[in-house]
């Protein structure tokens, strides 16, 4: 038997008062230093558990449905486990909430045993701007939007693609990603939704697909463009990153419990597009 328990976080958060999820040099507030911090106060440890996380969002960006793992010693979790979840409670910052603490299945891995992440971005092109009560979760567009065109544009983006155009590149990670659902509605409040779902994502992807869908919305581009982008495989620079407070991570997707090993091994394999001969420098 190992020493250590495999222990799933779900968890949520209020991206505004963070730089992002990751730890980070200088002091600066994330997620994953405020639930290590608490963690280790409510389990009275002399040291730090590192949590591993599904999707690593950036600086403002939001989380509903955020998953992780930390590995803790089977003892402190025998001794923790019954009142963890409410003494984490009362440790955290009311901008991030963990709603369950559990172990994992064997072969979970928060991150790389994931078969898709769901993103939600939000905005809205109301002539007179964001309901002030949601004005930290909507992005204020100052253009009339056609959904039924960014929807025509999105359709060409589906699949599996290199989205070097639409992503900040990072020496020695790939930028091949199969983009599952790419769809905007527009509700009853006028919000547009905007649903993004991948296997997985690269720096700055969503924020990215969705200046390049606004760009088509409201007529400075026609809906051909960003597939057009993304076929050239370069930055264009009328892609503009949108603000991060419009994104939410929604949900992570996982396979059934016997086949969580299997996916994380094929998570960690480099990727390459059919016919392709490698990926170097992607």
């Amino acid at each position: 038997m190992s020493d250590e328990v495999r222990v799933r976080l779900d968890l949520s958060y209020d991206g505004a008062g963070f730089s992002g999820w990751a730890k980070q040099a200088g002091g600066r507030r994330t997620v994953q230093g405020e639930i290590e911090d608490a963690l280790r106060t409510v389990t009275r440890s002399e040291r730090t558990y590192e949590l591993t996380v599904a999707g690593r969002t950036d600086a403002g960006v939001h989380a509903r449905g955020q998953v992780a793992h930390v590995d803790l010693p089977r003892e402190v979790w025998n001794a923790h486990r019954e009142k963890l979840l409410k003494r984490l409670a009362g440790r955290l910052p009311k901008d991030v909430r963990i709603w369950s603490v559990r172990q994992a299945p064997d072969g979970f891995d928060a991150r790389f045993s994931a078969i898709w992440r769901r993103y939600a971005y939000r905005v809205t092109d109301h002539p007179g701007g964001v309901d002030p009560l949601l004005r930290g979760h909507v992005l204020w567009h100052d253009w009339p939007l056609d959904v039924d065109a960014m929807n025509e544009a999105a359709r060409a983006l589906l699949g599996e693609h290199d989205f070097a155009a639409y992503c900040k590149r990072r020496e020695g990670a790939t930028t091949i990603r199969t983009l599952q659902e790419l769809s905007l509605v527009r509700g009853a409040d006028g919000v547009i939704t905007a649903t993004v779902r991948a296997d997985a994502f690269c720096h700055n992807m969503v924020r990215s697909l969705i200046g390049a869908l606004l760009f088509v919305g409201d007529g400075h581009r026609t809906p051909d463009w960003p597939g057009k982008v993304l076929a050239g495989g370069v930055r264009d620079s009328a892609v503009h990153v949108v603000r991060p407070h419009g994104l939410t991570l929604e949900e992570v997707g996982y396979p059934a419990d016997e086949l969580l090993a299997a996916r994380s091994r094929e998570a960690r394999n480099r990727r390459s597009l059919p016919g392709a001969a490698g990926c170097a420098g992607c």
